[in-house]
């Protein structure tokens, strides 16, 4: 067996077409289809199912295309363990964030690639809770910055990074002007524009909302944060979400903010990583990069905003 063979056997899974797995590894489709068939007569099993055209992994492709890639990963890792040692951290970084971290990761990798020059980042963006699990227990991702429940850490190596609290953003003359604080009974009688039902974000709040047994009917339902804050920008709709967001506002917006309360809704942001993938050099450099940062504190609810 050689890395080459599960280069190939990973690459067409990932594309579903040989003629686009032959392209990505740089080699002639008859040269992948003879790799992977040799691949195949070594293990003693089909991997793939084809006829003419790709039809899909066998069921015993679905069982091994998690170690081919564990594999790869590793190899990779090793090979930037010794460039390390070197040279100093690099190689390429796949990190995954979901709709609203993203926002702030940007601090934590300008702060990764001002530590080892030499890294590179991949970044994915909008993955939800399950998807950002599932890609790091499949080593498509080597860490992720999301909301993690207990169940979805299975497997992972976990390291907290801030909370967030939930509040109601939008233009003064929108807002309750009566404290810095409202009710979800008063933030539902606003117009709304909210995340779209599949984030984590629009799952707390649905869930808030029906606890005071309110069925929330937001006039416009954006599927990413950028498109979420225009419309509030526009003076029309508020919205709930983390405080975070506002954080990175310009103070030119005049968007202000109050906290939800009854209930008061916090949760935790964590990096996560693929246990066996942890300890690769810019694996471990991204850990230290965030606990230098001390997010917890920066972006904790009230905290004045950083001048860095």
């Amino acid at each position: 067996m050689q890395l080459r063979q599960l280069e190939y056997f990973v690459a067409v899974a990932d594309e579903r077409h040989f003629a686009r797995a032959a392209e990505r590894c740089f080699v002639t489709q008859p040269a992948l289809s003879a790799g992977i068939a040799k691949l195949e007569s070594e293990l003693g099993v089909v991997l793939i199912n084809r006829v003419h055209t790709y039809e899909g992994l066998t069921p015993e492709g679905e069982r091994l295309i998690g170690w081919a890639r564990r594999i790869l990963t590793e190899h990779d890792a090793l090979k930037a363990e010794v460039s390390a040692m070197q040279q100093g951290v690099g190689g390429t970084l796949r990190l995954g964030v979901g709709p609203t971290t993203a926002v702030t990761a940007v601090d934590l990798i300008r702060e990764l690639c001002s530590r080892h020059p030499l890294v590179r980042v991949q970044l994915t963006e909008h993955l939800s809770a399950s998807a950002m699990h599932q890609r790091l227990r499949d080593f498509e991702l080597d860490a992720g910055i999301a909301y993690l429940s207990p169940d979805d850490q299975a497997g992972l190596a976990v390291q907290p990074l801030y909370e967030e609290r939930y509040v109601l953003v939008g233009s003064p003359a929108l807002l309750p002007d009566d404290g810095d604080t409202c009710t979800w009974a008063d933030a539902a009688r606003l117009p709304l524009v909210l995340l779209n039902e599949h984030t984590r974000v629009r799952q707390l709040i649905d869930d808030a909302f029906t606890a005071h047994a309110i069925d929330v009917d937001p006039q416009v339902v954006a599927e990413s944060v950028s498109s979420l804050m225009g419309n509030v920008r526009d003076g029309q709709w508020a919205t709930i979400a983390p405080h975070t967001l506002l954080a990175q506002e310009p103070e030119t917006t005049g968007l202000q903010m109050r906290a939800l309360v009854d209930p008061e809704i916090t949760i935790g942001v964590v990096l996560a990583m693929n246990a066996a993938a942890r300890d690769a050099s810019a694996v471990r450099a991204l850990g230290a990069a965030a606990a230098s940062l001390n997010l917890h504190a920066r972006l904790s609810y009230g905290a004045a905003p950083a001048t860095s």
